[in-house]
């Protein structure tokens, strides 16, 4: 009985790394669609949403009877009720990739991002990248340090975020309202993407270490 419930325990965990992969292969298509103006890579990752949401609802089920059957405790019940949480942050950030790939359909055959524009976003969608990666690595690690530094990555995309709004209100922006909302949301996507992947990242820190501050977790271990 221990090994099933070990089993369980893994198997959770297991999950919430399976829905970081899916969650990072749908930003980085999203942005490629973006980019490219590719309607039917944009129209893969709207559909390919329905994977990360089964997993998300699969996973409230077992963490559900985990706790009906087995009354964790100490780190075991962290365990669970992290993986609760980080895995409503991971179906959050596949929505927010959708909702980029929906960018791309709405505006089909145009393109959503102007060419002056096109770095800034291709490196929020490389940051997004990295971070949900890392984010990946340190559910299956349990590393407090990366998780704590994936901060950085959070900083590097809020500059870009406001990189964005600094294009869009300076006198030589000369492109046409939905433009510049279509921007205004892509950015807050790419921003929330990376919130999320910070807020798993924290939910590991207080798993590892019992502790929502960071910087007293860093110390501890």
């Amino acid at each position: 009985m221990r090994n099933v419930y070990h089993d369980e325990l893994t198997g959770l965990v297991d999950t919430l790394v399976e829905m970081t992969h899916l969650a990072e292969s749908a930003m980085t298509r999203a942005t490629s669609a973006m980019l490219d103006g590719d309607r039917e890579l944009a129209e893969t990752v709207i559909s390919a949403d329905r994977r990360i949401d089964d997993l998300q609802r699969d996973l409230e089920e077992r963490a559900v009877q985990v706790l009906a059957r087995q009354s964790p405790v100490a780190t075991d019940l962290r365990v669970v009720v992290t993986a609760l949480r980080m895995s409503h942050s991971l179906e959050r950030m596949g929505d927010l990739a959708r909702h980029v790939a929906k960018l791309t359909r709405l505006r089909h055959p145009d393109p959503v991002v102007p060419p002056e524009m096109r770095a800034t976003i291709l490196e929020m969608g490389q940051v997004a990248e990295r971070i949900v990666a890392k984010a990946g690595s340190v559910i299956a690690t349990r590393d407090v340090h990366k998780a704590v530094e994936m901060e950085v990555d959070d900083d590097e995309m809020d500059r870009l975020h406001r990189q964005v709004f600094e294009a869009l209100l300076d006198r030589s922006w000369n492109h046409p309202t939905e433009v510049a909302v279509d921007l205004t949301l892509c950015s807050r996507y790419y921003e929330r993407f990376a919130d999320h992947a910070v807020s798993v990242a924290k939910a590991v820190v207080f798993l590892v270490t019992g502790s929502r501050d960071e910087d007293v977790a860093a110390q501890r271990v």
